[in-house]
């Protein structure tokens, strides 16, 4: 074991030690080989099984950029206008309302796809205030059908989230909310093909990424949900965002939160942006299109609204991009871009390095963790030293 793979490994372990995660994994590759694997805890606490390299995770928001990709392969066959109105798609994006303390008014203009993939649409998640608390009743509406057998179709939902008051005019800020799963239900309606169909078709298959769908098609190595609880973890098996049954295909295929995969699954799609849309002598998106993608969108008044963890970076397509490194607190390069997930799956494509890092976990409101940001720190500086 090399002495970054050491280091990386101690960091892991001691996450887990304190009960910061239950399991975690993380691997970093550059021109498509292997340059560190590393894993520590458990897939599931319980029976003592430890996480592998195969194990399944839970994407949730991780999923967001496959979305985006799967954006741009319409987009660049001329299907779609990103200033397409969402409504020309989804019908029920007509006639929006936007919510005011004076009450509701109409909307300036249509949301569009754009404002999908930058999160300015106006659209939210379950949330407190009162556009929020809309899409909450909607959600828990449609988790109580999923529970009872059955549940709404990824149109049937999206439809309805357009009957929600936005939270503001479409375009004027940024709020992180169910863009992505509308996207997914637009792509839907603009292809033909269900959502799930479209990804396996256009992405899966072709970049080898046989585990990655909106159900664990081997239920033997999806890994245990954990929350934190008073110090330590506990199994979490409730419903979030309308995912989280994944014995089957789901009537819901959320384009933000819905994916399960693996490390090496995700490596795949990471390689292809990474390469310019190239995998393995297939070509799946075009060059101009992966440099488009990985482009920072928010404008000054939508970026001021920002996360102040992700500080020197802005957002795009579904992911964040790197504008300013000196701001992050850490070490960041200029242009890297990924994205994360609510059960602490990561990924980062650092095309000045030729780095990918990637990591996945299985505890519950992780994100960008204490810990990623370590190992991220300690790959970096050893990177500059020629050591990886």
């Amino acid at each position: 074991m090399t002495d970054i793979q050491e280091q990386v490994s101690r960091c892991l372990s001691q996450a887990v030690e304190n009960h910061e995660c239950a399991g975690i994994s993380v691997l970093v590759r550059r021109d498509g080989q292997d340059v560190l694997y590393a894993a520590a805890g458990h897939a599931d606490r319980e029976s003592g099984s430890p996480v592998r390299r195969d194990s399944i995770f839970r994407l949730y928001s991780q999923s967001k950029p496959v979305t985006a990709a799967a954006v741009m392969l319409l987009m660049e066959r001329g299907v779609i206008d990103l200033m397409d109105p969402v409504e020309k798609y989804l019908p029920g994006f007509r006639n929006q309302k936007v919510w005011t303390v004076q009450g509701l008014v109409p909307v300036i203009r249509p949301v569009q796809i754009l404002d999908l993939l930058g999160m300015t649409a106006g659209l939210c998640y379950p949330d407190a205030d009162a556009p929020g608390q809309a899409v909450a009743r909607l959600f828990e509406e449609n988790q109580r059908a999923i529970q009872a057998g059955g549940g709404m179709t990824t149109a049937e939902l999206c439809n309805r989230l357009g009957q929600c008051p936005l939270a503001f005019q479409p375009g004027t800020h940024f709020r992180y909310s169910t863009c992505a799963d509308v996207l997914g239900a637009v792509v839907e309606a603009a292809d033909g093909r269900p959502f799930a169909q479209f990804l396996e078709e256009e992405l899966f298959e072709p970049l080898g990424m046989k585990d990655t769908a909106f159900y664990a098609r081997d239920a033997s190595r999806l890994v245990t949900c954990y929350k934190r609880v008073s110090g330590d973890l506990e199994p979490f098996h409730n419903l979030h965002l309308c995912v989280g049954d994944y014995s089957h295909e789901p009537a819901f295929a959320s384009g933000g939160a819905g994916l399960v995969s693996t490390l090496d699954d995700y490596a795949a799609f990471a390689e292809m942006l990474m390469n310019g849309g190239s995998y393995r002598g297939r070509q799946i998106l075009t060059p101009a299109s992966v440099r488009y993608m990985t482009q920072p969108q928010l404008g000054p008044g939508p970026q001021a609204d920002f996360w102040d963890s992700l500080s020197g970076f802005s957002y795009g397509k579904l992911m964040r991009v790197c504008v300013e490194p000196g701001r992050y607190a850490g070490m960041a390069t200029l242009g890297e871009y990924g994205w994360d997930g609510w059960l602490g799956s990561y990924f980062a494509n650092l095309p000045a390095e030729g780095l990918t890092i990637l990591s996945m976990q299985n505890t519950t409101d992780t994100g960008t963790c204490a810990a990623m940001r370590k190992v991220r720190n300690l790959l970096l500086a050893a990177d500059s030293l020629g050591q990886l």
